[in-house]
Parts: C-alpha cells; structure tokens; sequence
C-alpha cells in the first residue's frame, strides 16, 4: 500500500503540472528544453559516474555485451542527449495548429492540436530513452512519468534530477518530469492502475515487458515495437548490396528493435549469398542457426528451430532460412513478424511491390536497412518509441503522436 500511495502521489503530481504546462507558450517550452539540454551537457561528467555504477552491476550480473552497449554512455552520448533535445526544439510546435470551418448554421467550428495530458513510461536499460522521452512530452505541453529498468537506475535518477532543477529553474513545475525510482514489478503493475492520472502509457523494451502492459493495463496503451524484423534476399538481388545490407541491418546494433533477427534467401542464390554473409561476420562473431538448407551450405552452424524464427534476439545471433520465392518468403514474415520492420533486396520491381504490399508491418524496405525505423532518421526529431499497432499512431512516434485533438465551438445563441 505504501508502494501504491507513494505513485498515486507522483501521478497526481504529474497530473498536476500537466495543466500548468498546457498553458506554456511555444517559446516558453523551448527555452525551458535549451536549458535542459545545457544542463545534461554540463552534467556529464556526473551522468557518466551513475552509468559507470550501472554497467559494473550489469556486468556483475551477467548481462549481455550487446546489451551493455545499450546501457552504456560516454562523453560522446551524453552529447548526442544534449544535440537530440536542441533538434526537439527546432522542430515545429504540434500544439494549436486546426482547421477552422464554419456550419451552415453559422456555427464556426474550430479544430486544434492539444497535448495528451499526462503520459507515462515503461522501458528498459536504454538511458537514452530518458531525456528523448522528457523533451517529446515537455515539446508537445506533455507531463510525462518515467519508469525506467533497474539496469539503468542511477543513470535515470541523475538524468532527471538534472532536468527537474532546470525545470524548475526557469519557472516550471518541476513534476513535469518524474521517475519512479522503485524498479520492481509491482511499481510497474501500479503504474499501469492509474486512471484518471495517466492518460496514455508506452511500454518500450521487449516482447514480455509488451504485452504484460498490453494485456494488464487499465489505462489506454500504445503498443511499440518487439522486432522480431526479416531481411529477404530476393533471386535478383544483387549480392554486393544484400550483404551489405545484412552486415549492416543486423550487426551494426543488435541490441535494438529495427535490427533484423531472420535473413529469408531464395534458393537460386542461397549459397553465394550465405557463405559472403557468413565471412563478413565473422568479425563481430556472430552466430548463425538455419534451416536444413542453410546448415547444408554452412555445416558448421547449428540448426535453427520454431523457437528461434519466433524470438528477437537482440544480440549476435541470426536465424536464416532458404525459401523458393517471394510468396514463401512473405507467409513465413506474416507467421513471425511482430510487425515492426521488413526489407526486400531485389532489382525486381513486380516482386518488390508484392512485397511491400502483402506485409502488415509499419515499415517496409525496398534495397534498404531496417536500421532506418528510427524517428531521427524520419525526421521526426527523439522518438518515444516505434508503434506497431495501427490506432492513434504507427511507425515512430514523434511530436504528432503525443497529441490528440479537440473542437472549440462558436455561436451566437444557437440551438438545437
């Protein structure tokens, strides 16, 4: 109970400060988000001894090196922090802006941009989701409420003490931003209880972490993205840049959700392509589990299973399966996708466009990495995360989707 209250008074605080929020002018908020970013520069040096504290216990606790570069910060991220919130605030303000009409009754009728109200988070050890999260919510009139993994606890705690003073130095309410320290999963059970002081909450992290949110919560969800993501290697495909592409889709960060987990290959070119893909990673020492055809052109790997084409590895680890053509190559993605990210390497324009459109995913590559869904890359500024659900938002959520909209309605004494 002491647990619950101690929540319920942090959402009613953030609940709170969303109204004073609401009424801050564009400028205001921008300034407030140049000071926010000025002070996570000035910080790092403490930023990087919490993370410093973070890393030891993961790595004391077995954690994955995939995962740990995840975790980690150095000078240099800390700075890419400070760069992502100046880009949020070059960035247009999404609240306000409408379509004004007036009725044939004379009724003028007007539709405009509003924030959320308050929006709350559930995610894992990627620090950096803390001041992206902060800046989209504090850019859109947002009060927002952090829930962090226990991998990156100090880091949090220090990246929003640092927010929360400049917060309140310029004039804000300081429960703007909030963190729940307590990273058990019976805050994240609470959290997920407080209606009427969260109007939206986000889970980012894994499979597991998703759907408990999804299947539990009784405030509205938006569903992000598990990446469980397919590269597929049509027959026409030129090798170079499949290879490429593979090298890049899978290994350059593995520990993210647009990295691909499977590598679907047509028959015709199967061999060439998996012995190139195969030597190209062995630098990064990645582990490879394939079909019966796969491992019959690499006997040295282990075969894969159900299991493995169902699971995002988030890791050095690849699935690769041999198939006949595009049809075969997109009923085995509609079976496994999570909906997050597909690509296609052809130079097959009639197999590209079955491609694209017989997939369900909110992002679908033509010769392409799927390291791309990202909302920098969009040019959506910080992302609060990839939706794969299709109502409300879809793909990478930047400043629109922490908006909804409501109508101000005019007269002269009408009635109905």
């Amino acid at each position: 109970m002491e647990l619950y209250n101690e929540i319920k008074e942090l959402c009613q605080g953030a609940k709170t400060a969303s109204y004073s929020l609401g009424k801050k002018s564009t400028s205001e908020r921008n300034n407030a988000l140049v000071k926010i970013a000025e002070a996570i520069s000035l910080g790092s040096d403490e930023i990087i001894k919490a993370n410093d504290i973070d890393l030891k216990n993961a790595k004391d606790n077995g954690i994955a090196q995939a995962m740990l570069d995840r975790l980690m910060l150095n000078e240099a991220r800390v700075k890419s922090l400070s760069d992502a919130i100046l880009h949020v605030v070059s960035l247009p303000d999404p609240i306000g802006a409408g379509n004004t009409f007036t009725r044939p009754n004379g009724l003028k009728i007007e539709c405009v941009s509003v924030p959320l109200g308050v929006v709350a988070m559930i995610y894992e050890a990627r620090p950096n989701v803390t001041p992206d999260a902060a800046a989209l919510c504090l850019k859109s009139g947002n009060a927002v409420v952090l829930r962090g993994g226990k991998e990156a606890i100090n880091t949090n705690k220090q990246i929003v003490k640092i927010i929360r003073q400049a917060l309140k130095d310029c004039g804000f309410d300081e429960n703007c931003v909030c963190l729940i320290e307590n990273t058990t999963r019976e805050s994240a059970s609470i959290l997920m209880e407080m209606r009427g002081y969260v109007d939206v909450l986000i889970p980012r992290g894994g499979k597991g972490l998703i759907q408990n949110v999804v299947n539990n919560a009784r405030v509205p969800v938006i569903e992000t993205g598990a990446g469980n993501c397919h590269l597929y290697v049509d027959e026409s495909a030129c090798i170079d840049m499949a290879v490429k592409v593979a090298v890049n889709a899978k290994c350059s960060r593995p520990s993210v959700c647009n990295a691909i987990e499977t590598v679907l290959v047509h028959k015709s070119v199967a061999s060439e392509f998996l012995n190139r893909f195969y030597e190209e990673t062995r630098k990064y020492s990645l582990e490879f589990r394939g079909c019966g055809d796969t491992c019959t052109i690499l006997p040295q790997i282990d075969l894969a299973t159900e299991v493995d084409f169902d699971t995002e590895y988030d890791d050095y680890i690849i699935s690769c399966k041999v198939v006949n053509d595009v049809y075969e190559a997109v009923e085995h993605i509609r079976k496994y996708s999570t909906g997050h990210s597909e690509s296609i390497i052809t130079e097959n324009h009639r197999n590209a466009d079955y491609f694209v459109n017989s997939i369900d995913s909110c992002a679908l590559y033509v010769n392409a990495s799927t390291r791309f869904t990202d909302g920098g890359e969009f040019g959506l500024g910080a992302e609060i995360g990839i939706s794969t659900q299709k109502l409300h938002a879809r793909g990478p959520m930047g400043l629109s989707a922490l908006t909804t909209q409501k109508y101000i309605i005019k007269g002269d004494g009408h009635i109905r």
